[in-house]
């Protein structure tokens, strides 16, 4: 047995319980491991509310990192002992979980347990929407909504870093510093600011090469006027709702876009993908290139106030539980 954060009935934060859970011994192709740090993304949310459809009960949760305790049978490369992270793998907030093994991510030395917790999924999220979905160029243009959030820290790092200009949204004025110390060169108070008219005019009217979306509804119509003709858009969240087109012919109209809707799932298929991935990320944190901001950290049994932080837009950077 172990203590988990279940949900037994999809709700608001209230719907996390937490409590005594079986763990059980790891099957062929499973270790368990003991975990150290886990990670708070908004996917969780959406499992949590019944947004993205989870059979319960259900342990929330998908990334996290920690030491392996036992092996199951036919595991090769990775023994008692090891300390292991991941992504995307529902079960993740719990002291101790059950982790197929092609899914556990050697972790390198050098790099502290918050920080791997906090920067698998939105990292990996940042290595796909950067090098995958659109392969960024030096000096082309980007557009990225919610820059002060958790993946907004690493991929405008990762952008700026990879020479591209970094134009950023936040929405109050104590991120604007924090999206500039973070690799935007220049960041749209969208509460105060008319975003298009503001990146036409940092653009020469020109518009930008690619729009990064996570925001979702609120924000979709906006990205699609901000960009250049035959320009992509990509819509990678739905954290104020879900995106709806019922006219597909808006995209002609605004300029032949191109939209796209990429998920982890679809760019890590295998686990060579998986590790190709994980390294760069490993990489580009170590060489100090991207900073891992680990701004707010709760215990595991508070897990329902960090979701409640988080869905009212409340943080910046990174939420860790501590087991």
């Amino acid at each position: 047995m172990t203590q988990a954060i279940v949900v037994h009935r999809t709700g608001g934060p209230e719907a996390l319980e937490f409590e005594e859970w079986s763990t059980g011994e790891p099957g062929p192709g499973q270790v368990r491991i003991r975990q150290t740090a886990i990670g708070v993304n908004f996917i969780d949310t959406y499992q949590r509310s019944g947004l993205y459809k989870v059979e319960t009960p259900f342990v929330a949760g998908g990334e996290g990192v920690g030491t392996v305790v036992a092996v199951g049978e036919g595991v090769d490369g990775i023994s008692v002992g090891d300390r292991v992270a991941y992504q995307s793998v529902l079960g993740a907030y719990a002291r101790e979980r059950l982790l197929p093994a092609e899914k556990a991510i050697p972790v390198p030395d050098g790099l502290d347990d918050r920080q791997v917790a906090a920067m698998m999924l939105k990292g990996l999220t940042a290595y796909y929407l950067l090098f995958k979905t659109w392969p960024l160029a030096a000096g082309e243009t980007i557009l990225y909504h919610a820059a002060a959030g958790g993946v907004g820290l690493i991929a405008c790092q990762w952008a700026k870093a990879l020479g591209a200009r970094v134009i950023g949204t936040v929405g109050s004025r104590d991120k604007i510093e924090l999206a500039l110390a973070n690799g935007c060169g220049e960041v749209i108070n969208y509460r105060e600011e008319d975003v298009v008219a503001r990146v036409r005019e940092l653009t020469d009217g020109k518009g930008v090469d690619v729009v990064y979306d996570g925001v979702g509804k609120d924000t979709f119509e906006t990205s699609l006027d901000c960009l250049r003709p035959r320009g992509l858009m990509v819509s990678f969240g739905n954290a104020s709702g879900v995106v709806s087109i019922p006219d597909l012919g808006i995209l002609a109209r605004k300029g032949s876009l191109y939209l796209t809707r990429p998920t982890g799932a679809a760019y890590f298929p295998g686990r060579k993908e998986l590790l190709e991935g994980a390294n760069a990320l490993f990489e580009a944190v170590k060489s100090g290139e991207v900073r891992i901001s680990v701004n707010h950290t709760y215990r595991l049994e508070d897990a329902a106030e960090a979701h409640r932080a988080l869905e009212a837009r409340e943080t910046t950077g990174s939420i860790v539980l501590l087991p």
